[in-house]
């Protein structure tokens, strides 16, 4: 219930955004008719196509998306036929074609007549529904990425409903409101007609405006100066210990890392239990939503009986991930013959994740050898209530889940509770002693002493600190400078890029970012161009070459080369941590950067 009132509550704040503006006039073309046979049903047709269109886009494939955009072109040709027979009236009279006739009916059904038609305005509704890009605020992020991660539902549908209803309520308000005014100047001799071809001329332009991509573009980066503030403080003020839980060290929350939201979710981690209570937890899942596996034919969890199972759910550019592997390969090697199966739940992050190919490579390239089940769909994550990445599951020889651990950390508990329970299920000699701790390269544990600088994301759906004057301009190319003193934890761009909600892509023929950290480590997700052609760049630390602070991805002149989508590690220091200023420069158009990381 409280997340249906928080939806309605953020679709009524929309009305506060500029994203708002393009299917207003589409919406006072209505506003000289009766509110109940006219308005009414428009705006219901508006949010349910809303609600619909935006829950295939959470749950569903590359198809809706396409077709979506189908949709939306047509919605634009019909509102611009329907725009131009209000401001030109015999342009009515003369158009037959029967592309056309859809306009002409409307036009006639809202303006011939003295009694409109609620069904022309219920379809006027649908072509707006189809148009309506909302600014992806705090409450409606915290609604995609549940749908995004935990499937289609009624629950999800409901949310979406109530989200266009709260906006619909708010335009509701401002049609009534406006009606009023219109009644008023219509009194006056001749208001009618010239209030007829403004809304005609309004509607154009929203066409227009839609069109060119400012409803998504340049009206979307301002508006949540508008709505941002007061989004958060409804969800602090409706959920106080939702806002205060964090999650735990060293893992990484579902909600902030989702490629189509932009907000944590309101439910947090259960609490972790120690390896000497071992309580039942659940069920193993079903595995066979995993839509292709890696070393090993698909598994099931009938295969699985009378074998202790480690789930480890992972993601190949995850930072947390990549550190908590070499325990996990360790535990696979030292415990295979007395009975443990680890199998790696793939999850992707980012979209490049989901290319099969892209993590065949990644498993090939950091030694894993157990069966891995690529999780697509997240079909073994929704059934495990997961919420993090990395997410560790012990399973008994009996199907019953005794044990888990998010984040990083904790491993002596872990690898203790892997040894009750194959003592449990029966095996003799088990193994005793912990596995050690990885000193070098990537997989290293972090320096939390010295860690003071935060996992920042590229891509604006998710983007903090962003200090390049004039700000980020949302999926249109644009010139920017980096900022000349960033302070600690600040960061920004440098050359022509095109800033995506996911990542930002140089458009020149080089550009630079710029970053002001503090940590031992510093990485970044990085991709080449999208024809794969290799990406040249070179780092600096303070405006000099690394020298012995470089990276494994960096020689010491600070010179390296983007070859495959994966996290690449800059640098590496190993003296005192101080404040300092990186640089990452790329002498070759067309990569395409995520999210920084530390350690």
């Amino acid at each position: 219930m409280l997340l249906i009132v928080l939806a309605y509550l953020g679709g009524v704040l929309t009305i506060l955004s500029p994203c708002i503006l393009p299917v207003l006039p589409f919406v006072f073309s209505r506003a000289d008719q009766p509110f109940v046979r006219s308005g009414l049903p428009l705006l219901a047709g508006m949010a349910l196509t809303f609600a619909a269109v935006a829950t295939l886009a959470a749950v569903g494939g590359g198809w809706v998306v396409a077709a979506n955009q189908y949709g939306r072109w047509l919605a634009l040709v019909m509102l611009a036929l329907f725009g131009l027979t209000l401001l030109l009236p015999r342009l009515a009279e003369h158009l037959t074609r029967p592309l056309v006739a859809l306009g002409n009916r409307l036009s006639s059904a809202a303006h011939a007549s003295g009694a409109p038609r609620a069904g022309s305005s219920f379809l006027l509704g649908i072509a707006t529904g189809l148009l309506w890009a909302p600014c992806a605020g705090p409450i409606l992020g915290l609604v995609l990425t549940g749908a995004a991660l935990h499937g289609a539902s009624v629950g999800t549908t409901l949310l979406l409903l109530a989200y266009a209803a709260g906006a619909a309520t708010s335009l509701a308000v401002a049609l009534l409101l406006g009606s009023k005014v219109f009644a008023a100047m219509k009194r006056s001799l001749g208001a009618g007609e010239w209030i007829r071809r403004g809304l005609g001329a309004a509607m154009l332009g929203g066409v227009v405006a839609i069109a060119l991509g400012l409803d998504t573009g340049a009206l979307a980066s301002v508006s949540t100066v508008a709505t941002s503030g007061l989004e958060q403080a409804l969800i602090h003020d409706l959920s106080p210990a939702a806002t205060h839980t964090g999650g735990p060290a060293g893992a990484m929350m579902a909600a902030q890392a989702q490629p189509e939201a932009a907000m944590r979710m309101v439910r947090t981690a259960a609490p972790v239990e120690t390896a000497a209570a071992l309580p039942v937890e659940g069920q193993l899942p079903p595995l066979s939503g995993a839509v292709q596996w890696l070393n090993s034919p698909p598994l099931t969890a009938q295969d699985l009986r009378g074998k202790v199972v480690l789930l480890d759910v992972w993601t190949y550019s995850c930072i947390n991930c990549l550190r908590t592997l070499p325990y996990v390969k360790a535990w696979a090697s030292k415990y295979r013959d007395q009975g443990l199966v680890v199998i790696g739940v793939h999850a992707p992050e980012f979209a490049f994740e989901r290319n099969v190919a892209n993590v065949k490579r990644a498993v090939h390239e950091l030694g894993i050898d157990y069966p891995v089940a690529i999780d697509n769909h997240y079909a073994i994550w929704r059934a495990l209530h997961n919420e993090y990445w990395p997410a560790e599951y012990l399973v008994d020889a009996q199907g019953r889940i005794r044990h888990h651990h998010f984040g990083e950390g904790e491993y002596a508990q872990t690898e203790h509770a892997i040894q009750q329970l194959l003592a449990e299920a029966g095996h003799r000699n088990v193994a005793t002693g912990l596995v050690g701790t990885p000193d070098k390269g990537v997989q290293m544990a972090p320096d939390n002493a010295d860690l003071q600088s935060p996992e920042t994301y590229i891509g604006y759906r998710r983007a903090e600190r962003f200090a390049s004057p004039g700000g980020q301009t949302r999926n249109l190319p644009q010139q920017y400078t980096a900022p000349a003193r960033p302070a600690l934890n600040q960061w920004g761009l440098a050359g022509t890029w095109q800033v995506g909600g996911a990542h930002a892509t140089l458009d020149g023929a080089t550009g630079r970012i710029v970053y002001r950290f503090h940590a031992r480590d510093l990485n970044l997700v990085l991709g080449p161009a999208k024809d794969g052609k290799p990406v040249r760049f070179r780092v600096s630390i303070d405006g000099a070459p690394p020298g012995a602070a470089h990276g494994v991805d960096v020689d010491a002149k600070g010179d390296g080369t983007i070859t495959e989508q994966r996290l690449y590690q800059l640098v590496r220091q190993d003296k005192t941590v101080t404040d300092r200023t990186f640089a990452i420069e790329f002498l070759d158009p067309g990569v395409q950067a995520y999210a920084f990381t530390f350690g």
